[in-house]
């Protein structure tokens, strides 16, 4: 079965499942008359229906599952347990399809709180899906199968790329590309900082520094070349841009990123063991 011959229900309005949404309709992957959204806050609902006028925009969870094939939890992790004892009553194994992209949530924290068999994937989207150029990774739960990892892949393309790993890689993800819009954020912060340092005005740096890091991501994208061959490209000997790597060496730049995806994945694994102990009570 195809994602389109299917109704997709959002259990959760917020910014990322504006994202998702967004992707699906300009992909065309869905029909916008099979797309539902429940949502709890009114003003939110009202801003939802305003942008997506087509879509059916609700307040209550239950009536949203029984219309709905493929449903996707964009709900804040702390509230995840309360969504899903209010939906379990209404979930049928052999219909629906359940897709999470709470961060830090198990697919047997899921489980644990539905019906047997029912068919569960977890998703760690980025923020780049805002603007349709996210990487998502996902893995399925116990009952999941090729069909459903499928029906989750043609969903995740909407809004950029997809990349199926085990459970226990999720909080790696989440540290790397979960964690990295930040720290690519910080580094372009940084560059802006520098060309303001050395005389240029701040719009003139932040113009020069954003479509320097765009323009890079494109060409290692497209080109497929590996940072030594990068580097190689603008590095002369005796040259500015080798002196620059000299200073980015000696203040330890790499091992800060390195530091820093492994503290948040070190993170990440402190939040999913909380929600583990839940599960084991």
């Amino acid at each position: 079965m195809a994602l389109k011959e299917l109704k997709i229900g959002f259990i959760g309005g917020g910014q990322m499942a504006e994202a998702l949404i967004r992707g699906l309709l300009k992909a065309r992957v869905v029909e916008p008359a099979k797309i539902l959204v429940s949502e709890p806050s009114p003003p939110r609902r009202e801003y939802l229906a305003k942008t997506f006028p087509d879509l059916k925009i609700i307040f209550d969870n239950c009536a949203l599952v029984k219309e709905v094939d493929f449903i996707v939890l964009a709900v804040k992790p702390q509230v995840m347990s309360t969504v899903l004892k209010e939906i379990t009553l209404a979930i049928d194994p052999e219909r629906h399809l359940v897709l999470s992209i709470a961060a830090g949530i198990p697919t047997s924290f899921i489980e644990r709180f539905l019906p047997e068999k029912t068919r569960v994937i977890r998703v760690m989207p980025n923020t780049p899906a805002l603007v349709l150029e996210g990487v998502s990774a996902f893995t399925g739960g116990r009952y999941t199968t090729p069909e459903d990892l499928g029906l989750a892949e043609e969903f995740l393309q909407a809004f950029g790329e997809s990349i199926f790993l085990p459970e226990n890689q999720f909080d790696a993800v989440t540290g790397l590309s979960g964690s990295g819009p930040a720290f690519v954020a910080a580094f372009y912060e940084a560059l802006v900082d520098g060309g303001v340092k050395v005389g240029l005005a701040r719009e003139v740096a932040e113009k020069l520094a954003l479509q320097t890091i765009f323009g890079t991501a494109k060409l290692i994208k497209e080109t497929g070349k590996d940072p030594y061959q990068l580097k190689a490209m603008v590095t002369s000997p005796g040259g500015t841009t080798i002196c620059g790597l000299k200073a980015l060496a000696e203040k330890g730049f790499s091992g800060s990123v390195m530091e820093a995806v492994e503290a948040a994945t070190k993170r990440s694994q402190e939040l999913t063991a909380r929600v583990l102990e839940e599960v084991a009570k």
